[in-house]
């Protein structure tokens, strides 16, 4: 069985606690939407780079990247106090694109189904 390295378990650590914090401490409107999905932080643990969506329409991507850097040191202090490192990680947020891009492919691979449904049937058995 792999171990996992600690950069993986501090990268969950901080996804636990700051999807908590998002849905428990945070006032701000621009981040009630948000969904952290996913983190991680370099080998050395001096930089967090925390990926996010918002399910709102895609015009909050800005506002709750601002929401992000005014609760920037808010995040900060809360997340230093529960992990207990030596060195606080510098957090870095980024719009996850992945979830629009696979909406976008579903929505052509649903578009290919209905203009090409009644001309293709399911290979018969023999």
């Amino acid at each position: 069985m792999k171990s996992f390295e600690r950069s993986e378990r501090v990268s969950g650590l901080i996804k636990k606690i700051l999807s908590d914090l998002l849905r428990k401490g945070i006032k701000d409107p621009r981040l009630k939407t948000i969904t952290i999905t996913g983190v991680k932080t370099s080998a050395d643990l001096r930089i967090a780079r925390i990926y996010y969506i918002t399910s709102d329409n895609k015009n909050c991507k800005e506002a709750a990247a601002e929401g992000f850097k005014n609760a920037l040191g808010y995040i900060k202090r809360i997340l230093a106090g529960e992990l207990g490192l030596r060195y606080m990680p510098e957090l870095r947020f980024y719009y996850d694109e992945s979830f629009d891009y696979g909406s976008h492919i579903d929505a052509l691979l649903q578009s290919l189904r209905t203009e090409n449904g009644s001309n293709h049937t399911a290979p018969e058995k023999k």
